[in-house]
């Protein structure tokens, strides 16, 4: 096999499964060459990532090694994607009857799905997450992206339980913005052993849904390492979870004013790894 052939198939391998674990072994013998041929063939694929800003490539150690494609966005990818969506969504004509926000076209974009998932990927890679968790339904696409760049499953909580999914188990809760009573449930099959779940949701106002799913997923005993939202509410500023992250924030919104969005791009830039 060519040496760019080897490239070629070697660079689609490592991007099209982010953060898969790659053994050079299986890959030597793949490909038909040599380990040290291999690792020179990663080096220079690693460099024409990390200057394109599209993520960087870990070395594993153990045995044999390995390598695996971790997926970012790089900074001025990130400003870029910042700023567009924050225009976007200041859009007066996106207010809705009784002060909603549209934002569907948005969560149905596959470019900004695609980015949010690796931002939220590289915020949470280094948790040890093994499950991400959303509720149905409009976090589902989010959720996808973002398991997708982490190489983890996605575990839907449900508003009603279906049968198809076996035992579950369930929960009611008060829900922040109509306060009524509710409930959820998620599969006993879904859930992983000493799950270490990264929630990720579209909108968050007070926070009742997700304080809910973190009390059905502690029947689990699974650890919650971090709650990521696309869309926060400003008001009220305490939320019913201490910690979360979230990308843009939403002031309160009044038909015929442009809502007053904000991006969090800079906070972010604490949790991010890729610098390049």
């Amino acid at each position: 096999m060519q040496r760019s052939d080897r490239l070629i198939r070697l660079t689609k391998r490592l991007v099209e499964h982010p953060y898969r674990p790659l053994s050079l072994t299986d890959l030597s013998s793949e490909l038909d060459a040599a380990k040290s041929s291999l690792s020179e063939d990663v080096a220079m694929i690693r460099q024409v990532l990390v200057e394109d800003g599209a993520g960087d490539i870990d070395s594993l150690q153990g045995a044999g090694g390995g390598v695996r494609f971790r997926a970012a966005l790089a900074p001025s990818l990130r400003v870029d994607f910042f700023e567009k969506i924050s225009e976007r969504l200041s859009d007066t004509s996106r207010i809705l009857p009784g002060g909603f926000l549209y934002m569907a076209d948005i969560l149905g974009d596959p470019d900004v799905l695609d980015a949010s998932g690796r931002i939220f990927a590289d915020a949470f890679h280094n948790a040890g997450v093994n499950a991400v968790v959303t509720v149905e339904t409009k976090g589902i696409p989010l959720a996808v992206s973002t398991a997708r760049y982490l190489n983890v499953p996605v575990i839907v909580v449900r508003r009603e339980h279906k049968v198809t999914e076996g035992p579950a188990l369930s929960i009611h809760y008060v829900s922040g913005s109509e306060r009524r009573i509710q409930t959820m449930s998620v599969s006993t099959r879904a859930m992983p052993k000493n799950a270490r779940v990264l929630i990720v949701d579209d909108f968050m106002r007070a926070g009742a849904t997700a304080k809910a799913v973190m009390h059905l997923l502690a029947q689990f005993s699974a650890n919650v390492v971090g709650t990521a939202i696309f869309m926060a509410t400003s008001e009220p500023a305490t939320k019913l979870i201490d910690q979360y992250t979230t990308l843009f924030s939403v002031g309160p919104v009044e038909e015929g004013k442009p809502p007053t969005v904000t991006s969090h791009e800079t906070a972010l830039k604490e949790r991010i790894s890729f610098k390049a």
